[in-house]
């Protein structure tokens, strides 16, 4: 009896840890989507977009970070702290995956500069075409796999989804609008196994879509801020 005592107050901690840290994860972004939408109001100029000071750029790219990646990344942050038996792993496993997310941040503000549409469709149909390749497909499935640490697992991440971001940086790194589309379908590359009957069409739109807005940008839903 004393045996099964311990063991059911073992896993109600258990249970009570990685509650905490799912709660800690969604929590977290969600404050961050409230942050987000604040800092980026008015913002978006589409291609046009200039990003300021590396400042104010690099503390609106993590806020972005942390609202878009971490709904997707609360699997890997429970195996942490189950791995770990607790959640005082948690913040060093999330600090270091958005510190991932920040150095490709950095690196995307020294080579970003204000583009056209041409530019901006060939960045998107250059994405599409990441997501056919054996490289997407091995970083998406590292990406579910358990991975010790936070920046390692941000690196994975990372390689699965560095096409879409590329596409975010090409259309509006300041939109919500875009900021939501490619949130979304991360989430779900995080989330959901790898189907060729689901990724091979969303490459190919994404394709398709990088040729819309290369031919007819004006008539892209969300491409062109209003004036």
């Amino acid at each position: 009896m004393a045996d099964r005592g311990f063991a059911t107050t073992v896993a109600t901690a258990r249970t009570g840890a990685m509650a905490a840290a799912l709660t800690a994860t969604l929590g977290l972004a969600a404050a961050s989507w409230g942050i987000a939408v604040w800092q980026m109001h008015g913002m978006d100029m589409g291609v046009a977009t200039r990003l300021g000071s590396f400042a104010s750029f690099i503390a609106v790219w993590v806020v972005m970070m942390a609202a878009m990646m971490l709904p997707g990344a609360a699997p890997a942050v429970l195996r942490r702290a189950q791995a770990s038996g607790g959640v005082r792993a948690v913040p060093l496993f999330i600090g270091s995956y958005l510190a991932v997310w920040a150095l490709l941040g950095a690196a995307g503000y020294a080579l970003y500069r204000p583009h056209g549409y041409v530019a901006a469709g060939v960045v998107v149909i250059a994405a599409g075409v990441y997501e056919l390749t054996p490289v997407k497909r091995h970083f998406r499935r590292r990406c579910r796999d358990s991975v010790r640490s936070g920046f390692g697992f941000g690196l994975c991440c990372a390689g699965s989804s560095i096409g879409l971001m590329l596409m975010l940086m090409a259309l509006g790194v300041t939109s919500l609008v875009w900021m939501s589309v490619i949130a979304v379908l991360v989430l779900a590359q995080k989330l959901l196994p790898a189907k060729a009957a689901v990724d091979v069409p969303l490459a190919l739109a994404i394709l398709g879509f990088g040729i819309w807005i290369a031919l007819a940008p004006s008539s892209v839903p969300g491409l062109v801020p209003a004036m």
